[in-house]
C-alpha cells in the first residue's frame, strides 16, 4: 500500500480554492498516492462543443469528448505494487464491475470492451443527485459491493489499466444527474488566468507537462512497454546495447529535451531534441550498440525538459552493471 489511507500527499502539488458548492458537494483527492513523486494529472474534462478540445485552463490536456479526470502513476512499478483507489466522497455504491483484464487498449480490443470501455468500476450515489465514477481499476482488486455504504476515503481497489485504457490510470467522472461536472470547473466556465473555484477539498495543481520516468534496457522499447513497466532492464557487460529512455507527458511543440547517458568510460550517448508537436504523452530513447564488454560500474541517465529558455523539469537516474 502506499501513502496514508484516505490522505493524498500535496506538498507544493495542491493548492487552496474553495469549492463554490462547500455547503453541497465536495470531494477529496481519489488516490493513495503523493502527488508530486508517485502520481500526476494526465487529463482534464474537455469543455469545447467542437470537434476540437479544450481543458478547463484553455490548453490541451484533454481530448474530444472526454467526460472525467484522468490520474496516471509516474513509475510504472506502482501498477504491480498497487496503488488505491478511494472514495472521493461518502455514499452508496449502486454499480460495481470486476473480471474484466488489465490490457492496453488498441482497435483490436473493440468488440471486447464494447459496452464495458469503464473496465472494472465503481458508481457511487451521493446527496442531492451527485454521482462518482471510478474505471480502468486492476482486475481482481475491487473490494466493495453493490448497496455498500462508503466513508469519504474508504478504499475502492486499486490503479489498473482495464477496458479502453491506453495507459494505466484511474479515470474519475463526477456527474449531477445527467449533467457531466469537471471538478475543476464545476460551473462551466473556463479559467484560463488560473482563478479557479472547485469541488475540491485541496485543488491538484494544474501542471502542464513534465518528465515522468527514466528506463535502462538493451533496446529501444516498445511505448506499451514503457507504461506497463515491462521493458526488460536486466544489464550485464555483454548486453547487445546500452539504452536509455524517458517518458513524459504534456510535452509542447518546441520543447527541448536534453538526454545525457553516461558511464565509467565516459559518455555513450547525448543528443538534444526539439519536440515536433503537442503531445498527451511522449517517449524518446537514445544509446549505443555494444562494441567490447561494458565496463562494470555505475551509469547515469538525465533528461531534462527545457520550455521557452526555462527548465521545467529534471530527472536523473543511476544503475549499475557488475
Amino acid at each position: 500500500m502506499i501513502g496514508k489511507r484516505a490522505y493524498v500527499i500535496c506538498a507544493a502539488a495542491c493548492v487552496a480554492a474553495h469549492p463554490i458548492w462547500a455547503n453541497d458537494f465536495q470531494i477529496s483527492f481519489p488516490l493513495e498516492c503523493d502527488l508530486s513523486t508517485e502520481c500526476y494529472v494526465q487529463q482534464y474534462v474537455d469543455h469545447d462543443p467542437s470537434p476540437k478540445a479544450s481543458d478547463f485552463s484553455c490548453s490541451f490536456l484533454t481530448y474530444d469528448g472526454h467526460k472525467g479526470t484522468d490520474f496516471g502513476l509516474r513509475d510504472p512499478a506502482l501498477l504491480d505494487r498497487g496503488v488505491f483507489v478511494v472514495a472521493a466522497a461518502a455514499g452508496r455504491v449502486v454499480a460495481r464491475r470486476d473480471g474484466v483484464i488489465d490490457k492496453i487498449y488498441t482497435a483490436e480490443d473493440a468488440e471486447r470492451v464494447d459496452k464495458i470501455e469503464c473496465g472494472n468500476g465503481v458508481v457511487i450515489q451521493h446527496d442531492n443527485g451527485w454521482q462518482t465514477q471510478y474505471c480502468h481499476m486492476k482486475q481482481g482488486s475491487v473490494t466493495v459491493t453493490k448497496g455498500q455504504i462508503v466513508a469519504q476515503g474508504d478504499p475502492l481497489g486499486q490503479v489498473g489499466v482495464s477496458g479502453k485504457a491506453a495507459f494505466p490510470h484511474l479515470h474519475l467522472s463526477v456527474r449531477q444527474g445527467n449533467r457531466v461536472v469537471d471538478p475543476y470547473a464545476p460551473n462551466g466556465r473556463l479559467s484560463c488566468d488560473g482563478d479557479l473555484e472547485t469541488l475540491w477539498d485541496l485543488t491538484p495543481a494544474y501542471q502542464q507537462g513534465d518528465l515522468l520516468y527514466i528506463g535502462f534496457s538493451d533496446r529501444v522499447p516498445e511505448f506499451d512497454d514503457v507504461k506497463m513497466g515491462t521493458v526488460p532492464q536486466e544489464l550485464t557487460p555483454q548486453s547487445p546495447a546500452l539504452v536509455m529512455y524517458v517518458h513524459g507527458f504534456g510535452t509542447q511543440k518546441g520543447d527541448q529535451l536534453e538526454l545525457e547517458f553516461t558511464g565509467p568510460a565516459g559518455t555513450i550517448a547525448q543528443q538534444t531534441i526539439t519536440l515536433p508537436k503537442d503531445q498527451a504523452q511522449m517517449m524518446r530513447a537514445i544509446g549505443r550498440n555494444r562494441k567490447a564488454d561494458w565496463p562494470r560500474g555505475s551509469y547515469t541517465a538525465t533528461a531534462r525538459l527545457i520550455r521557452n529558455g526555462v527548465e521545467i523539469q529534471l530527472l536523473q537516474k543511476d544503475m549499475r552493471i557488475d
